[in-house]
């Protein structure tokens, strides 16, 4: 009796493991579960953990769906925009977002990220085109580049919104110019750095210049008040000297002549070339004769002839 109930308590056994085995999933960290029963969802679980459900999916009772809970990226290449002016590019970009809303995300796109993923590109692709197409050619290549990539970012935020996503960053990868205009763009900006390197040395030259006639017009003043502070330290020393010489001649004038005259012949017979017609009895030469300068006496008479 006993052996006949053996196959029979397996069996049982055998489906109540099964059964409960089917109604436990589990939801580890990178993951988020929807529980949908006929079609509605019956409840999302966000945390890890083990949980429960009706056992055996029939009849589209209690399906779990998987949906990740971590950061997601998307790309989007080879974009053609064009900026103000007519110049063209060649844009690669990426998001990265996560699913923040699951049962929003559930609703709109029934937890496909294929489908979310296209709706999101099909934005991007138009907010790239707007955001370019506002700015001139160097807005892509300088700085404001960061700006334009925010920008995008809050254009896709409401979209990501509705889907229940949440755009965490978005980055232009690349921005090149496509080969039908890069030649004559090249070209302008050659001339363009030219035309501003033309500028800047006109701009030195000019400095130049005006530093140059700053300088010579301060040279012009600073001899001149050399000069003038020469000149009047030269009439000093003049006037400081002709003192001196007239306190000497009061104290003695005889030694005062003959220095004078000592002074004179050092200036008048230094060079071999100096001819001097002169007479010796000329008051010149008067220390030649003697030394305390009394005149040469005069010649003697010459004898007149008898009358007759």
């Amino acid at each position: 009796m006993t052996s006949n109930r053996l196959p029979l308590i397996l069996g049982i056994l055998a489906v109540v493991l099964v059964a409960l085995y089917s109604s436990v999933f589990v939801v580890n960290a990178r993951e988020q579960a929807i529980v949908v029963r006929f079609g509605q969802i019956q409840s999302v679980k966000t945390e890890p953990g083990i949980y429960f459900k009706l056992p055996f999916a029939f009849m589209d009772a209690d399906r779990v769906q998987i949906v990740e809970r971590q950061a997601l990226r998307f790309d989007l290449d080879n974009i053609r925009v064009q900026v103000r002016g007519g110049a063209t590019f060649d844009v690669d970009a990426f998001v990265v977002y996560d699913i923040r809303d699951v049962r929003k995300f559930r609703e709109t796109v029934s937890g496909d990220r294929e489908a979310a993923e296209a709706r999101l590109r099909t934005q991007l692709d138009s907010s790239l085109r707007r955001v370019y197409g506002l700015r001139d050619f160097d807005a892509a290549l300088s700085e404001e580049r960061v700006a334009m990539m925010l920008e995008v970012r809050d254009d896709l935020h409401r979209d990501a919104e509705d889907l229940g996503l949440n755009i965490q960053d978005v980055r232009i990868r690349r921005t090149d110019l496509t080969r039908e205009v890069a030649p004559k763009t090249y070209d302008r900006m050659r001339a363009e750095r030219l035309a501003e390197a033309e500028l800047l040395r006109a701009q030195g030259t000019e400095e130049g210049q005006r530093r140059r006639a700053i300088a010579d017009r301060q040279v012009v003043e600073i001899t001149a008040d050399a000069q003038r502070d020469s000149e009047i330290l030269r009439g000093q020393g003049d006037a400081e000297r002709n003192r001196l010489f007239a306190d000497a001649f009061s104290k003695d004038p005889a030694f005062f002549e003959f220095y004078r005259s000592m002074a004179a012949y050092s200036t008048a017979l230094t060079s071999q070339d100096t001819t001097l017609v002169i007479s010796p009895n000329s008051q010149f030469f008067r220390f030649f004769n003697d030394a305390s300068g009394a005149p040469r006496n005069a010649s003697p008479a010459m004898p007149t002839a008898p009358a007759n």
